[in-house]
């Protein structure tokens, strides 16, 4: 059975990235309609190899008769049209910020916890992680079943794709003008990005932290286990795509470096590359285009008690967001929940 899918934000960086991943996954689409604003209407957008699809216009489509909604427009955009495409009878996964934290709405990865999509008919809707939260929980579920996370602290390093189309243009224009003399233009962030990093995603809260921050700690204890202390720091480097992240890790009882990585080894979606030596470690340039969540630098915290410190690398458009979305859908087909 084929089904008919919506992929809202088609025209945007991660739409695009969810269209390409369907067709090399050859997801069971029958009819498959690409959705963005007015102004993108008619836009043409590969779908395949040798397919292209127009975009039609999101605010006048009806979703009667759509079985899957795909969506990335933004989080205004889908606080809008997300209900509307679960009242006319389609599940939504939804890409944006809008309802991760809703008791109500499953957020889900599904190498991690696939059983949250039974509760996926209280809304119709089902969220997708923030990009740098699906990454790290991925490498953390196998080591927290096998030892138990009590805290994790990381620092991430983080692509400006993770900002859209408009950061990566940032990036490219800042960094020529810097090698023409040029002046440096901000509009997308509040220091120059071109040969800098900038530890500063999304707005500030009242404690300090960012919302980038903010949603690494409140998802990952969603979807991994409340009792986990996360601590965060979110930085955004000069790198069009690909996320990386340092993360130290205090476990309830001792694990050994070669234990963590054995279990990595045998862990879904995850892949180590893990030498001692030159090279032997997965950059973010290396991992661009790739689907799985790479862990090298696995090594023991001698200042802590059962501590370890692990590297872990990911496409922040494929698995970070596209992909992740895509194996969601794959998930409900697998269970029969879209009955």
């Amino acid at each position: 059975m084929g089904y008919k899918v919506a992929v809202v934000g088609a025209t945007g960086n991660v739409g695009r990235e969810v269209l390409k991943t369907m067709a090399e996954r050859n997801f069971p689409a029958d009819e498959v309609v690409a959705l963005a604003s007015s102004r993108s209407v008619g836009t043409e957008i590969s779908y395949g190899e040798d397919k292209t699809i127009k975009a039609q216009d999101l605010a006048t489509f009806d979703f009667t008769g759509t079985d899957i909604v795909l969506s990335s427009p933004g989080a205004k955009v889908s606080a809008e049209f997300s209900p509307k495409a679960a009242a006319a009878g389609a599940v939504v996964i939804d890409n944006t910020s809008q309802f991760r934290m809703d008791p109500d709405v499953p957020l889900v990865v599904p190498e991690v916890n696939p059983e949250a999509l039974e509760g996926w008919r209280k809304k119709g809707i089902i969220a997708n992680p923030n990009c740098s939260t699906i990454q790290m929980v991925a490498a953390l579920k196998p080591l927290h079943e096998a030892a138990g996370i009590k805290r994790v602290v990381v620092s991430t390093y983080q692509s400006v794709s993770g900002g859209g189309k408009e950061a990566m243009d940032e990036l490219f224009n800042q960094t020529r003008a810097i090698y023409v003399n040029d002046p440096i233009v901000k509009e997308k962030f509040p220091k120059q990005i071109a040969f800098n990093v900038i530890p500063h995603i999304d707005v500030f809260m009242d404690d300090g932290s960012t919302k980038e921050e903010w949603k690494m700690v409140v998802e990952t204890k969603k979807i991994l286990d409340p009792k986990i202390k996360v601590s965060a720091t979110c930085v955004r480097v000069p790198v069009f795509i690909g996320h990386a992240e340092s993360i130290n890790l205090e476990f309830d009882r001792e694990i050994s470096a070669d234990e963590a990585r054995e279990i990595l080894k045998n862990a879904p979606g995850v892949t180590v590359f893990d030498h001692r030596q030159d090279e032997g470690y997965v950059t973010p340039e290396e991992c661009a285009g790739e689907d799985a969540v790479y862990v090298s630098r696995i090594r023991e915290d001698s200042t802590i008690d059962n501590g370890l410190n692990i590297w872990v690398v990911s496409d922040n458009l494929r698995k970070g967001a596209a992909l992740n979305t895509v194996q969601i859908a794959e998930e409900l087909i697998k269970r029969d929940l879209l009955g």
